[in-house]
């Protein structure tokens, strides 16, 4: 699947601006690393399902950014980063796709992927009707066990909004593990920080396995969730993909293939009749 290597390939680049004006390649007050990942996601999940890309091409699907959700029961509120939707009846695709929206973000694709890209439907930007599919994705980068309660807590309140506001919604969640053993911080003046590795990886990544996850609607927690791990030193230098343990492995409940795997899968089979 082509989505770590996009990420990796387009957080490499530093386009994310301090308040200083300096350009980094990830800042904890950017949403620039969310985008990227999320994008990414549905990127390969249109790839993969040809339920998606027979809606989308008849305009019954689209995309919302920062969508704004609402639990009913606990009135609590949350934007989500992406969702795939049906456009609200009152209202007409918008003239931003996917492939725009690549650009927007500056995205780094390969020859292969823009190659790919244009063969696809265009999935259109709009107002969000019916909410099929919501994703989250958030990074822990420095700082590992002091960011792993506000983690969990965004990752978890995320799955019981989407819940909250539609059962059936396809709920992700996706983390970014950075398994770099020093990091440079943007909020801190440019100050190397060190990394107890791989036990920060280690200890981020079992964190996240304890995210509840539900095997049928009525359950509590994410229908999928996946990690990637990256190197990223965040000091200019090419950020890369781990595969190597304490990364997820190809048959772990949490590696990307199998996160999107499972987004198709259950996608498919709760909407299959939409």
């Amino acid at each position: 699947m082509n989505g770590p290597q996009i990420i990796a390939r387009t957080i490499s680049k530093p386009s994310v601006k301090a308040t200083d004006g300096s350009l980094w390649q990830y800042h904890s007050r950017s949403d620039q690393h969310s985008k990227v990942a999320c994008w990414a996601v549905v990127f390969d999940v249109l790839q993969r399902s040809e339920w998606l890309r027979t809606r989308v091409a008849a305009g019954k699907v689209a995309f919302g950014i920062n969508h704004e959700m609402t639990d009913f029961a606990q009135n609590r509120k949350k934007d989500l980063d992406l969702v795939l939707c049906a456009p609200s009846s009152n209202s007409a695709l918008t003239g931003l796709t996917l492939g725009t929206l690549a650009e927007r973000y500056g995205l780094e694709l390969d020859a292969g992927e823009q190659s790919t890209l244009a063969a696809l439907p265009q999935l259109r930007l709009a107002p969000v009707g019916a909410v099929f599919v919501a994703l989250e994705s958030k990074a822990c980068m420095t700082a590992h066990v002091k960011a792993l309660p506000r983690l969990y807590d965004e990752l978890n309140s995320s799955q019981q909004t989407i819940r909250g506001n539609t059962e059936s919604a396809v709920a992700v969640g996706l983390a970014l593990v950075n398994a770099a053993t020093e990091f440079a911080s943007p909020t801190n003046g440019g100050k190397v920080a060190k990394h107890r590795q791989p036990q920060d990886t280690e200890r981020t990544l079992s964190k996240i396995s304890e995210l509840r996850r539900r095997a049928k609607v009525a359950d509590d927690g994410f229908d999928a969730i996946g990690a990637i791990v990256l190197d990223c030193r965040n000091d200019g230098s090419p950020v890369s993909v781990v595969t190597a343990a304490p990364a997820p492995q190809p048959t772990d409940a949490f590696h990307y293939d199998q996160m999107v795997n499972r987004i198709v899968s259950v996608m498919e089979s709760r909407f299959l009749g939409t």
